[in-house]
Order: structure tokens, then C-alpha cells, then sequence
């Protein structure tokens, strides 16, 4: 109960200032969404464009684990993780606001699970983010960027929702562990690493072992 009210003055307190408090819309930022959108980059900075790429990124990684999660949730998890391609933490607050602890996985492997289960998933999510870090940190300019963040409501909120990613990553991950029985001393590695810990996570996590329903159906009525 505790968690789960963490969470949501979390979310509440994120909501609150991203409206009120977070520094003012700009003209242009409708503009600027557009152009990120459609790769119109010319006269961006980089650094604004890596992490408006990111925040794609992300999405992707916590769906890895939100859509096996969600097996077990009376909420639907696909509805939280598709969300989170436009809103990021604001929709994933919610969802670890309301779920329960659910280190078991019933049943068998969709398509979509099977996909995102793969460690193939992981590797291509990891060189895609290696690019796009690369680009950011070596040809972005960091004082434009700080003067932006400063001033602009839609950079100064990406920021503020790309670091909630890196922290609340931590609460999927013991069940998503748990999951697999896999027990391993890189848990803070994976924790506390932000961004590339998921990801070296995704690359090396054990495949999801899948229950036959009827078996498990059957040994409960002693058959």
C-alpha cells in the first residue's frame, strides 16, 4: 500500500508541476514537435533531437516487461504502455500506481510477448540508443541545451520525464526477474545504471519460461 501511494503522489506531483510550476510554453513548440516528428532536424539542436529519440526508446523498453506483466494485472497493461509513446511517465505512473506484485507468468507466449521477450529486441533497442547518445553528447551544444531547459516548457518536461524513466525502472524489474528465476548480483546493475542498465538487462535476461494452463488446471483437482 505504501508503493502504491508513493506512486501516485508521484504522479499527482509530476502532473502539478509540469502545468503549473515547469517554466512557460514557447511559441514554436508546436513547430518543434512537428519537426522532430517528421525528421526535420535542420537547426536543432542535437542534443534535442537524441533525447526526443529517447523517449521512443523508452516506451519500447518498458513494454519488454509491461506487456508480461500484464498478464497477471486485472488492469490492461497494453493500454498504460501504449500511452507512454506520447506521455512517457505520466501514463506509467498510473499503471505502477494500481498493479499488483506479479512475479509469476500464467500461461503461454503470444507473438507480441515472444517479440518483445527476445533478446534480439534488447540488442537493437541497445545499438539504437548507442547511436543516438553518441550523436547527442558529441555533436550537441550543452549550453543552448541548459538555456532551453531553462526557458521551454516541452525540453524542460522531456528532461524531467526521461530521468523519472531511469528511476521508477526498478519497480518492473524484481518481478520481471522473478518471472524467469533468475537471481543474479547484477540487479543493481541493471537498477541503477540509468537508461543502458535496462538495456544490458534486456540483452541478457533468461527467456521467459511458459505454464501449460491445463497442466497447472489439472494438478489442482489432483488429476
Amino acid at each position: 500500500m505504501v508503493r502504491k501511494i508513493a506512486f501516485g503522489v508521484l504522479w499527482l506531483g509530476f502532473v502539478f508541476y509540469a502545468f503549473v510550476l515547469a517554466p512557460p510554453n514557447q511559441p514554436d513548440t508546436f513547430e518543434l514537435i512537428k519537426n522532430l516528428s517528421t525528421g526535420q532536424w535542420q537547426g536543432i539542436n542535437p542534443l534535442v533531437i537524441a533525447l526526443f529519440n529517447l523517449m521512443g526508446i523508452w516506451p519500447m523498453i518498458y513494454s519488454a516487461l509491461l506487456f508480461i506483466d500484464g498478464r497477471g494485472q486485472k488492469i490492461p497493461a497494453w493500454l498504460f504502455a501504449s500511452a507512454s509513446f506520447g506521455v512517457g511517465a505520466f501514463a506509467l505512473l498510473p499503471y505502477l500506481t494500481l498493479r499488483k506484485t506479479n512475479p509469476a507468468f500464467p500461461g503461454t507466449k503470444n507473438t507480441l510477448i515472444k517479440l518483445l521477450d527476445s533478446r534480439i529486441t534488447g540488442i537493437i533497442l541497445t545499438i539504437g540508443t548507442v547511436i543516438l547518445v553518441s550523436y547527442g553528447l558529441l555533436q550537441g551544444d550543452w549550453s543552448n541545451f541548459i538555456q532551453q531547459w531553462q526557458s521551454d516548457r516541452f525540453i524542460h518536461v522531456m528532461s524531467l520525464d526521461f530521468c523519472l524513466l531511469c528511476l521508477i525502472f526498478p519497480a518492473l524489474l524484481g518481478d520481471d526477474m522473478a518471472r524467469r528465476n533468475w537471481q543474479t548480483q547484477l540487479y543493481w546493475l541493471f537498477a541503477l545504471i540509468p537508461l543502458f542498465g535496462p538495456l544490458i538487462y534486456l540483452c541478457l535476461r533468461p527467456p521467459l519460461p511458459e505454464t501449460n494452463v491445463n497442466v497447472v488446471s489439472n494438478q489442482k483437482v489432483g488429476v
